[in-house]
């Protein structure tokens, strides 16, 4: 199956379950791997045979900076939704993390895979 990345996508939400990390926006560093067949858009070199990578960047950032979730898990489990109903796409691989957010790391989070079929 091929594959359509989203790599580093930075965003500023709510997200944690501490008081402070609730007063306001912090970064969420987003990665998201998108299963499909490219091999009609690679013959039709048109965009609507395409998973188109930009228009669902802004879904998952409009999503992450107004969720407002409490873990980052809700909000893997989120964004993998939203990436599994775009029609074209059968499986995703999402991964958030919040950088900084421990001591002497330099980023924590959640990596899942979700796929049409569950």
């Amino acid at each position: 199956m091929d594959k359509v990345f989203i790599k580093d996508l930075l965003v500023r939400g709510i997200i944690g379950i501490r008081d402070w990390e609730r007063e306001k926006p912090q970064d969420i560093l987003i990665n998201v791997i998108v299963f499909t067949d490219i091999s009609q858009a690679a013959k039709s070199d048109d965009i609507n045979d395409c998973v188109d990578y930009s228009a669902l960047s802004k879904k998952l950032q409009a999503h992450a900076e107004s969720a407002e979730r409490l873990t980052v898990e809700a909000l893997a489990n989120d964004l993998a939704e939203i990436c599994l109903k775009e029609k074209l796409v059968k499986k995703v691989n999402v991964k958030v993390e919040k950088p900084g957010a421990v001591r002497f790391a330099k980023s924590v989070g959640v990596e899942i895979e979700r796929s049409r079929d569950e």
